[in-house]
């Protein structure tokens, strides 16, 4: 026993070992892949007037890497997630950056700029932590994927296009505008350019054609070889490639300085800030966007699920702690994180070891920067910025309608011609145009009936029922849904005018609101204009199932009065006009038909006599139990005059009315001809006059009278058809 305990003992120290070893080396392949981001995101932010201070770009990036990933990794609901920069949020960094630093040179305030430009970055680092910290304590997670999908896709797409130019322009050095893209003719420059976006299909085809954790980090480092290797057999110094752009020039090591020094503070043109507003905010948005997508498209991968809460206050926090440091935003990185689990890794094991090797390529000198090729940096952009483009504005046109995609497109042609800050705010209107002319199409009636066909639950007699199969088409009927605003409540109002119309015999207009979730001022417009309407035709307008909030609206703007009738449940709203209709166009002298005079009606005038005689005749007070549910069906029932109720136990104590049976109807029935329990209560709703014909009778008749027997099994049958045949109808009306 104690030699078994020990090897079970040993297997279990093993397996922690080699799974530990497993994340140590996923985490070094992952080292390699963040380190080589990391440059091309420093490159992405550090250009222009800014570029004499890579060096130290490099080394703020990496800082953010590091801490990025030791915090989210370390506090992940994913515990293998790898975290740091990503392209799209560098891209709209970098588009803030470069507008303040524009504005600043424009003004001629070039002193401190590297310092006045980290403070930027570190401020909307903060903001966006603190927006990311709000979001995740207040438990908002899913509630931004309300955003419309052609907004996310069009600032997504449209990132990927600018990370593709700034690929292009780091590999090439020249700026890619509409009058330098005929600079690519240029040998050198073409060169370059074929060298980049070379790499760039080379990683396309390893990240597709390769599923090893080595693929994407082993292609940069094939790159690097390719390129140093060309410019040794062409005889190209080291000197002359830098000179030529085609390497790096060498950096100076720069150190870390805290952005939140009074003096810094004190002297920072806080009054640059509100024009860089909208750029604030796309860095917040699209930050918590990427981040959202991230996470999710991580979860499809790995067939893990995410606490999408916890994951947006860890970030919060990361980026808080970020912005003390002076660095920028960082955030769960799809790529890293899915070679990170391709490459074997389980627990959070790895993303320290990312988060270690990150932090000590900080005091790595970076004059090394002068043997890194700005075409595999270059081709790494191109990369990543042709996979946003593809997956957001190419796959999108097969997932979205035509007006959807033209909006997406629109979208990202603004951000990509005007900014963020315009297409931040275009989008929002169009999403919601979009949307408002999309829901205006969908149909508020989500199906129309009329009274011919479409009944109450009370059972009528057949006198009854031939007055609402001839004028049942007095009461049209309609089952509203969804959210009724201008568009589709004046589609509505059309509908209503064309209706009376062709009806225009109709004296109930009746509107069943249990499907409709809100309403708005325009919409009780369009209700005030189907009034009027139905007033000018003698129509009365019927409300059923509003909830208390719509009743609110509809009495503020005088749509309840005494001329319109409202009613809790559809049933008892049909049942009202139904009511109407047959006292309307009943023949006179139809209520004091004798017993039998019905029965004639029933089985014939040469049997009537004898069924009433088989009778007893049965009154009963109003609430009176009549049959109880589970007893003998030793009869059936004629209601002559009244109403009864079939009900059922509901559950602690509570009853539920299945349908009620008004005059000259039949109950009992089907049970006293098979013989089987009463499936459900019977109960006078009214006081009620019944006649029952009782088994020992229904004998009797069976074995004396063998053709009133047949006219009574006729009629049973004749009366199951009709029930058969207003549930046939009613379901009709149901699907169309």
């Amino acid at each position: 026993m104690h030699t078994d305990t020990f090897a079970i003992e040993r297997r279990r120290r093993t397996r922690i070992l080699r799974g530990r070893l497993e994340d140590l080396s996923a985490g070094a392949i992952c080292s390699v892949l963040s380190i080589a981001y990391s440059l091309s995101y420093a490159t992405l932010i550090f250009s222009g007037p800014l570029s004499q201070w890579l060096g130290y770009g490099m080394v703020v990036t990496l800082l953010s890497a590091s801490v990025g990933t030791f915090v989210i990794g370390l506090r992940s609901s994913l515990p293998f997630t790898i975290a740091g920069p990503d392209s799209s949020t560098s891209v709209v960094m970098a588009a803030l950056v470069t507008a303040f630093v524009q504005r600043l040179v424009a003004e001629g305030a070039t002193e401190d700029l590297l310092q006045r430009a980290i403070i930027v970055m570190a401020l909307s680092t903060a903001l966006t932590g603190t927006l990311l910290l709000a979001l995740g304590a207040t438990r908002a997670g899913r509630a931004i994927r309300f955003v419309p999908y052609p907004v996310i896709a069009g600032f997504l797409g449209a990132t990927g296009w600018l990370i593709v130019v700034a690929g292009a322009q780091l590999a090439t050095g020249q700026s890619v505008t509409d009058n330098t893209l005929g600079a690519l003719f240029d040998l050198l420059i073409g060169a370059k350019f074929l060298a980049g976006a070379a790499l760039a299909i080379a990683l396309f085809l390893a990240q597709r054609y390769l599923p090893s954790s080595f693929a994407l980090p082993g292609t940069l480092l094939a790159g690097v070889a390719v390129v140093h290797i060309g410019l040794l057999s062409s005889g190209t110094t080291l000197v002359e490639a830098q000179a030529d752009g085609w390497l790096f020039s060498p950096q100076t090591h720069v150190g870390l300085t805290s952005p939140w020094h009074s003096d810094e503070l004190r002297r920072f043109p806080w009054e640059v800030l509100p024009s860089l507003f909208g750029n604030l905010v796309s860095v917040m948005f699209v930050t918590t966007i990427t981040m959202l997508l991230n996470t999710s498209a991580i979860e499809l991968a790995t067939q893990r699920e995410a606490d999408l809460d916890r994951e947006l206050k860890w970030h919060g926090i990361a980026n808080l702690l970020i912005a003390a440091l002076g660095g920028y935003v960082s955030i769960t990185s799809m790529s890293r994180t899915t070679v990170n689990y391709l490459a074997g890794a389980t627990g959070r094991l790895s993303a320290m070891a990312v988060a270690a090797i990150a932090a000590a390529a900080t005091v790595v000198n970076p004059s090394f920067l002068g043997y890194v090729p700005k075409s595999v940096l270059g081709g790494l952009l191109l990369y990543l910025g042709a996979d946003l483009l593809y997956r957001w504005l190419v796959e999108s046109a097969r997932r979205l309608a035509f007006l959807e995609y033209l909006s997406l497109l629109s979208i990202a042609f603004i951000i990509v011609e005007w900014g963020f800050v315009a297409g931040l705010l275009i989008g929002v209107v169009i999403g919601c145009a979009t949307f408002a002319l999309s829901a205006s199409r969908i149909p508020a009636i989500k199906f129309s009936f009329d009274g011919s066909e479409y009944h109450s639950s009370l059972d009528r007699g057949p006198e009854e029922l031939a007055i609402l199969a001839d004028h049942g088409r007095e009461l049209q009927g309609m089952s509203l849904q969804g959210y009724l605003f201008f568009g589709s409540a004046s589609r509505l109002h059309e509908h209503i005018k064309s209706l009376l119309a062709a009806r225009p015999e109709c004296r109930f207009l009746l509107f069943d609101l249990r499907l409709v979730t809100g309403i708005d001022s325009s919409a009780t417009h369009s209700f005030r204009q189907i009034k009027q309407s139905a007033d000018r035709h003698g129509a009365r307008l019927v409300l059923v199932n509003m909830t208390l909030e719509i009743q609110r609206i509809f009495r503020n703007a005088g749509l309840i009065s005494a001329d319109v009738a409202v009613a809790s449940d559809l049933d008892h709203a049909l049942e009202l006009c139904e009511d109407a209709i047959i006292k309307a166009d009943q023949p006179s002298g139809s209520e004091t038909e004798s017993l039998n005079d019905w029965l004639v009606h029933v089985v014939g005038s040469e049997h009537a006599a004898h069924l009433a005689q088989e009778c007893e005749r049965l009154e009963v007070a109003s609430g009176a139990i009549i049959a109880v549910e589970g007893e003998p069906a030793d009869s059936m029932h004629f209601i002559f005059q009244g109403r009864v109720s079939i009900v059922v136990d509901g559950g602690n104590g509570r009853k539920v009315r299945l349908r009620s049976l008004g005059r000259h109807t039949t109950i009992g029935e089907m049970g006293l001809i098979t013989c089987q329990p009463r499936s459900a209560t019977i109960e006078a709703e009214v006081p009620s006059v019944l006649y029952v014909l009782k088994a020992h009778a229904f004998e009797r008749i069976r074995r004396t009278n063998p053709a009133l027997c047949q006219a009574l099994l006729t009629y049973v049958i004749r009366v199951m058809a009709e029930r058969l045949s207003f549930a046939n109808r009613s379901i009709g009306a149901l699907l169309r």
